[in-house]
């Protein structure tokens, strides 16, 4: 297993953490952002009391009963991810573009044989396909001056009281990934003559030197949906999906220390590569209640996600280049690490929504959701690992969060136009970090006959901070991010 030597480091970090099984992963993956079709977008999400969308197998399955047709969409799309960093007084900007599904599904409507003069069920719907529930595509480009500490502070205090010789030969083991690879590219030393387990770093605390991390992170999750609905005398609607969330992570995060004053080392880098992978499994009930023509209460209930074989690879490479040659003429070192693996579990928390809608004859409506979600019950296991310090550290750190979306729409003649706004308050407890994100979006389609299609613009800003380290009393200043993404989606469908 892969030795969880940072965990507090990590947990401070912003959404791409360098190592994984950590609070932070586990925060990463229970944290969801439902994209979907171009008019579920245009209203901010704000559709759980609505219907009639195939967003809603993801959130509120019930508003699959309220198609009266069978329909095919699919939803491309285009996210643009920008991040703003701060550290230290020193900017940094970077972005990310790419092309990608929001949906694609189908949705059978079968009408009942009931008389409509009297009260029963009226339809049963299937529905099933694909949605987008997160996005990691981001990069990240941090860096800043720093006169107080390193980052070879925190693996000299981790490497002190350990003999050479346990860290020198380890090659596979509990170091493998961190201080034998210090240790064989010499920034690691020892204190004194005859000294054998305390050691110093060819940085000294107080020089100047610059610091800089880029994280390059691509993937996403999406959740394949099948879903039931059923109408009761158009007036109650009821839903389930049985929900199969499909993680893919990969991220590649390069740290450098260099222009370092008073120090025979000219740089040191650190590229940590990591690959993660898990298909889980979920069930959400929901239902819709017509309380009159203009109003609407809608509520759904989803089960944890429970990933039963989440998969983690990773592997370190450190290097580093000195003025001095050393006896045999070198100056640069290079190690690599093996490449590490491990096969654990995850638990993310259950999510309870509620809603309501008012429409406005057929001129528009107005509807607003809330979900509550408890990231302290983040679970992470293993058959070999009880992972009992990140759970606590889980338990200790996040805290429930609430998510408020707001959607509105009207029409005219066969074109709709939509507007909505969004707000998610921080996962993390008494300031940790901030964490929170509120966004709007924008939107307008068209129905004629058998077709339809829907454009939108979203927007979200997040802002947090990022530590390069944090560890027994030896950490970087945060670095100040804003993470900003923008997301056009265009809908085509038809009606079968």
């Amino acid at each position: 297993m892969k030795r969880i030597s940072f965990i507090t480091a990590i947990l401070l970090t912003a959404a791409q953490a360098v190592l994984s099984q950590t609070p932070a992963d586990a925060l990463r993956y229970s944290s969801l952002d439902v994209g979907g079709t171009a008019r579920y977008m245009g209203l901010s999400g704000a559709f759980g009391a609505l219907g009639a969308d195939f967003t809603t197998t993801s959130t509120n399955p019930a508003g699959i009963a309220l198609f009266k047709s069978s329909e095919i969409s699919i939803t491309p799309a285009i996210n643009v991810g920008t991040v703003e960093s701060m550290y230290n007084g020193t900017s940094g900007l970077d972005q990310r573009s790419v092309f990608h599904l929001g949906n694609a599904g189908i949705v059978l409507a079968s009408k009942l044989k009931t008389d409509p003069k009297k009260s029963g069920w009226r339809n049963v719907n299937f529905a099933t396909g694909i949605n987008r529930i997160n996005n990691f595509n981001f990069s990240y480009e941090m860096t800043g001056t720093n006169t107080t500490n390193s980052l070879l502070d925190t693996y000299v205090a981790a490497a002190n009281g350990i003999d050479f010789k346990d860290i020198e030969d380890d090659f596979y083991g509990d170091y493998a990934f961190d201080l034998n690879l210090a240790w064989w590219t010499y920034l690691l030393d020892f204190a004194y003559p005859g000294a054998v387990n305390e050691y110093i770093s060819p940085i000294a605390s107080e020089s100047s030197k610059l610091q800089t991390k880029n994280v390059d992170a691509t993937g996403s999750m999406n959740e394949y949906v099948f879903s039931l609905g059923a109408n009761y005398n158009d007036r109650l609607y009821l839903g389930m999906t049985l929900g199969i969330p499909l993680i893919r992570y990969y991220e590649t995060a390069i740290y450098t220390e260099e222009n370092i004053s008073n120090s025979d080392l000219k740089y040191f880098r650190i590229i940590d590569q990591l690959e993660t992978s898990g298909t889980g499994f979920n069930f959400k009930l929901g239902f819709i209640y017509r309380a009159s023509d203009w109003f609407r209460l809608g509520a759904a209930f989803h089960t944890p996600s429970w990933f039963s074989s989440m998969k983690d690879y990773w592997k370190v490479t450190m290097s580093s280049e000195f003025y001095t040659p050393d006896p045999d003429g070198y100056t640069l070192y290079k190690e690599t690490s093996p490449t590490g693996s491990y096969t654990y579990k995850l638990q993310t928390p259950m999510r309870i929504q509620g809603s309501m809608a008012f429409i406005i004859g057929n001129l528009g409506l107005v509807s607003a959701d809330y979900e509550f979600a408890d990231y302290t019950t983040t679970r992470l296991d293993a058959s070999d690992y009880s992972f009992s310090d990140e759970n606590r550290a889980i338990r200790n750190s996040y805290t429930g969060a609430h998510q408020i979306r707001i959607g509105t729409e009207w029409r005219y003649s066969i074109f709709s136009f939509r507007a909505g706004g969004k707000y998610f308050t921080s996962p993390y407890q008494d300031n940790l970090n901030d964490g929170s994100t509120f966004g709007f979006s924008g939107g307008a389609g068209f129905r004629q006959g058998w077709f339809f299609m829907d454009l939108a613009y979203a927007y979200s800003n997040t802002k947090q901070d990022y530590y390069f380290y944090n560890i027994g009393g030896i950490a970087s200043n945060p670095v100040n991010n804003t993470i900003r993404r923008h997301n056009v989606l265009l809908t085509v469908g038809v009606k079968l």
